[in-house]
């Protein structure tokens, strides 16, 4: 190490003093995650009571971890002269309290010493993995150095039991959730939420009928997505998926059709749409109605999975979007069209869970031969519709989300009865999931707000094996939280969230033990502007150019040109008044071409209009009774003097 530093120093002095150096100071990163951090006493423990997470919860230890800040000098202290350590172990001393850093020493086996193998022989590498502690499968082969053993802590003591207990209780349950983010742009409550396998791209869907996306390696401290997409108009977007090699990804909308994207947003496809007018489902190419849930296969790159409001399940090939591979229609009491709400594929893409309106889930195992006949069927597993279905990695255990307020652990064994049924959580969206941790020791989900409620959206962390809620975290004290999901590579928490008016995607983390993600982005400043980015658009004065380039003319020009111009300028003619018909002024109630001409001829003349209608009539009645035309002629011969009928009223008569 002494050569290595003296040959490390005759190099360095070749160059200047001032090479490799920072011109300004940056900001530690220590003091950009305190801005960050989270405040208040927003988290609670099962025993009901708060505790800040700005100190971290009874769940989450800080203690005999090193900081952000530490040096890898150090660091590099620690390893050339490590002190006296546990045997077992290279970890931390019972005096010095050093932390341990790299794998752990291998325990020591019978015949060997410390640092030697069975042959007696120096170890010259990372050590060997103890034996019993790395489970490792058939098919999969260790790569690097080995994993720690999996209740391991530092100051673990063989002579006190009860203390070993309690901490490996505590690093069981160590919850990232120290510092929080909030990646913001959505108008109404974020629906859906999808991350790649490597965390790097963040896609966000909602209720504003869009998607963003969101980069951490390309995004600075002011967390903007640098693409926006809107794939169906006017249809909420309901989930989102990425393919298992995260070069495309699936967008399932309220529309019957869901659309195939790559990683950067450009459109690949979209699915056909059924006839709507065929009865048997199986019969049409698509779905008729609107999607309702749809998954990437987890293995294969070319299937897909979605369910739909018609009351079926279909199968596609991403490489055909005329028609689907295969129509699963669920078991139903009655004939009808029962909307199916969600649909999940298992870790291996062998078996098909969906969940029914009628609030049963049926499960179909994909095998030779197989058809829509569910090989688990259980009825009335909800009261209310299902919103999610989740499969554990080693296909034993299945949970189900309902909007009944209610989460219920099954053993997919014994499918008869839940193992166990977690009530008062609140959920008032179709898309409310639950997720597993990384490790699969906890799994969580989000709850909505209620009106009279004081809590706020919050996350519920529940124990896979106790079955017992392990802690509480409020996310937002207004919105509620919709879908969550645990990054195993990043050990990040998303969680979705949003009202009526605003949403946003939250992101947990702790920067002693998250890696990448929120850490990559929050720690890099925006660039700030220089003389290049703006950019003064020239003016470019041509009286002879073409009209489309002229400049306008003033206003007072144009009046000016008005004035002189006899048609602008001419007075309009004053309104016609007077007796009209039919809402034209002059005219009579004969309206035929002939009575107009002569009228205006003077051949016909209106004179009713100025006379008195008594005086016209008395007139006519000189000549009307020397020359009658009408009735005395009729009766002239048979009856000449008019004989009355006399009238048989007593009021007449008197």
């Amino acid at each position: 190490m002494e050569d290595g530093e003296e040959i490390y120093d005759g190099i360095r002095a070749q160059f200047p003093v001032t090479f490799g150096k920072q011109s300004k100071a940056q900001t530690p990163l220590e003091l950009i995650h305190n801005t960050t951090r989270r405040g208040g006493p927003t988290t609670t423990t099962t025993d009901g009571k708060p505790s800040s997470s700005s100190s971290s919860s009874p769940s989450v230890i800080t203690n005999d971890l090193p900081t952000v800040s530490s040096s890898s000098k150090s660091w590099l202290h620690s390893l050339r002269k490590p002190k006296n350590q546990n045997p077992n172990f290279d970890t931390e001393d019972d005096e010095g309290g050093d932390v341990m850093v790299g794998p752990p020493r291998p325990f020591p086996e019978s015949g060997s010493g410390d640092g030697e193998d069975e042959d007696g022989e120096m170890i010259v590498g990372p050590p060997r993995p103890p034996a019993g502690l790395v489970q490792s499968d058939e098919d999969d082969e260790i790569i690097g150095p080995p994993k720690p053993p999996p209740r391991f802590n530092a100051n673990d003591s063989d002579e006190d039991a009860d203390d070993e207990d309690d901490i490996e209780v505590e690093n069981r349950f160590r919850i990232p959730l120290s510092n929080e983010i909030v990646l913001k742009g959505h108008t109404k409550v974020v629906s859906t939420l999808a991350i790649d396998h490597s965390g790097s791209r963040v896609l966000s869907g909602s209720y504003d009928y869009s998607v963003r996306m969101y980069d951490f390696q390309g995004m600075n401290s002011r967390l903007q997505s640098f693409r926006q997409l809107e794939p169906s108009e006017g249809h909420q977007v309901r989930n989102l998926s990425w393919s298992p090699t995260a070069d495309r990804f699936l967008c399932v909308t309220g529309s019957a059709q869901a659309k195939i994207y790559d990683r950067d947003g450009l459109t690949l496809g979209e699915f056909v749409k059924g006839d709507m007018y065929i009865r048997d489902l199986k019969n049409t190419k698509g779905h008729i109605t609107g999607l309702t849930w749809g998954e990437w296969h987890p293995k294969t790159k070319e299937t897909i999975l979605t369910s739909s409001e018609d009351g079926s399940l279909r199968i596609w090939d991403v490489n055909n979007f005329t028609s689907q591979k295969q129509v699963i229609k669920p078991r139903l009491a009655r004939p009808a069209r029962v909307p199916v709400t969600t649909c999940t594929w298992d870790r291996e893409g062998k078996c098909i869970a969906g969940g029914i309106g009628d609030g049963s889930i049926q499960i179909w195992n994909l095998k030779p031969g197989w058809g829509s006949r569910p090989d688990i069927y259980v009825e009335k597993s909800h009261t209310d519709d299902i919103t999610s279905l989740k499969f554990s990695s080693d296909g034993r255990t299945l949970l189900s989300r309902s909007c009944d307020d209610s989460l219920k652990v099954w053993d997919l064994r014994q499918m008869k009865a839940p193992l166990k049924v977690f009530n008062d959580l609140p959920n008032h969206y179709a898309q409310t999931n639950v997720a597993f941790s990384p490790d699969e020791q906890l799994f969580l989900t989000g709850t909505s707000v209620e009106r009279e409620s004081t809590t706020g959206g919050l996350l519920c962390f529940f124990d896979r094996a106790k079955l017992e809620l392990v802690s509480k975290v409020g996310i937002s004290p207004t919105c509620s939280v919709v879908q969550c999901c645990w990054h195993p590579k990043l050990n990040q928490i998303f969680a979705t969230s949003g009202d009526k008016s605003q949403g946003g995607t939250h992101i947990l983390y702790d920067p002693t033990i998250s890696e990448r993600g929120a850490l990559v982005c929050v720690a890099r400043a925006p660039r700030k502007k220089s003389v290049d980015d703006f950019e003064a658009k020239p003016v470019i004065h041509n009286p002879h150019a073409l009209p489309l380039f002229r400049d306008q003319p003033s206003r007072k020009r144009q009046r000016e040109k008005t004035l002189k111009d006899p048609m602008k300028s001419h007075k309009p003619d004053l309104p016609m008044t007077g007796p009209g018909f039919g809402g034209r002024i002059g005219t009579s109630q004969g309206s035929l071409l002939t009575q107009y001409l002569l009228k205006q001829g003077g051949m016909i003349k209106e004179t009713w209009m100025d006379e008195d209608p008594r005086e016209a009539i008395l007139k006519f009645a000189d000549v009307a009774a020397k020359e009658p035309k009408f009735i005395a002629p009729a009766y002239a011969d048979t009856q000449p003097e008019p004989v009355f009928a006399k009238s048989d009223s007593e009021d007449e008569e008197k």
